[in-house]
């Protein structure tokens, strides 16, 4: 274990800079100030800051199924999915592990698939890896199973997504088509059948969409609405106990977040890229107006870290504002009151940045529960 770093520009919990150390003690930050612990990692000028705290991630997707007929072994895919995390200064990622009426990668032996993964692996994983479930909400036939999940603390973040519509609007269009069917692993006029069974079925979802949000509550979970279109429909998740508010598609959506009081959630990528690819609203357009609280890497891991550091350059926000987005507020959100910033007594999960490039910025090192996980480069290490 690390015992602990020294830097000219700590970013601790109140939200400036500091030349100071960090003692680290049990995987804990210990000390912010005295003297610097024997063995400490010099980080001179780089930036330390909170490692960040990935809400919603599954660009592990494309290490399982990098092309439709090109599938890889989960745990091979996931360790390669954890160095990349790291490397990009996640050291806490929610999976958004979808469970889908469509079967495939996003059915339910892939689901059941991911989290046996994860458990046997972690005991060798640098990132804390936990599990994001985006239920599909016509998905009816794994509701009792997702009961059992949520109540043997298998979810640590429930979303209730429906992305039937979308597929619908697909349906006379056989190229458009073909990708969810070719994911799915079916042909197309067997996956056309699939979401006609399914629709079909669209009188029994609000109640199931209510259990789950009651077994969730019960189990302590926190619980995302993904893709609100209209204030009703924000207000009737958030009257279920659903609270955050994940990828608002629209203005009135995003607005009526914040009357509630819900957390929202937009894509780093969105920032990143200068826009949303599915005509969403800008995040940066939303951050700067004060009604976007997390950037979530969505899928693409490199983009919290890029997004920060751009927001943080172009003046959008400060850094400390800029990296709440990151680190303490989504974890916060998800209920974790132990990350998300350098304080005593959090958990010493934090990243050494090299930011002199904002559109390019470089992780040099990340401890993650106060082991090194990630090295770039040689840095000097305290004898005295």
């Amino acid at each position: 274990m690390l015992q602990g770093i020294v830097g000219r520009r700590v970013l601790l919990d109140d939200g400036h800079w500091h030349d100071t150390p960090l003692a680290f003690a049990d995987g804990l930050i210990a000390g912010c100030d005295g003297p610097a612990p024997v063995g400490a990692l010099d980080c001179g000028d780089y930036l330390v800051l909170p490692g960040i705290v990935d809400l919603h991630g599954d660009a592990f997707e494309r290490q399982i199924l990098p092309r439709p007929e090109a599938a890889f072994p989960l745990p091979l895919a996931l360790a390669d999915t954890d160095r990349q995390l790291v490397a990009n200064g996640i050291t806490t990622a929610f999976h958004g592990i979808t469970w889908s009426w469509e079967g495939g990668l996003r059915g339910r032996d892939n689901a059941i698939g991911i989290r046996n993964a994860l458990a046997r692996l972690k005991p060798r994983l640098a990132a804390d890896h936990r599990i994001h479930l985006r239920w599909e909400t016509y998905n009816l036939d794994a509701v009792d199973e997702i009961a059992d999940w949520l109540a043997t603390g298998h979810i640590d973040l429930l979303a209730f997504n429906d992305h039937l519509d979308m597929v619908q609007a697909r349906l006379g269009d056989d190229g458009k088509l073909r990708k969810y069917a070719e994911r799915a692993g079916m042909p197309l006029a067997g996956f056309r059948a699939l979401v006609t069974r399914v629709a079909a079925r669209g009188d029994e979802v609000p109640a199931a969409i209510a259990r789950l949000a009651g077994h969730a509550r019960a189990a302590g979970v926190a619980m995302a609405s993904h893709d609100d279109d209209t204030r009703a429909e924000r207000a009737a998740f958030q009257a279920l106990g659903c609270t955050i508010s994940e990828f608002p598609r629209t203005a009135e959506a995003t607005a009526a977040a914040r009357e509630l009081g819900s957390p929202t959630v937009f894509g780093a990528p969105n920032v990143v890229r200068g826009g949303s690819h599915c005509g969403a609203p800008a995040a940066r357009e939303m951050v700067a107006a004060g009604l976007c609280d997390i950037l979530a890497s969505d899928y693409y891991y490199p983009a919290p870290l890029a997004a920060a550091c751009q927001l943080a350059a172009d003046g959008v926000v400060g850094w400390a504002g800029a990296w709440k987005l990151v680190a303490a507020n989504p974890a916060r959100a998800a209920g974790l009151t132990d990350r998300g910033e350098l304080a005593v007594g959090q958990r010493a999960d934090l990243i050494v940045l090299d930011a002199s490039d904002p559109a390019t910025p470089r992780v040099v090192a990340t401890v993650a529960g106060g082991r090194l996980v990630h090295l770039a480069e040689d840095l000097p290490r305290v004898t005295a």
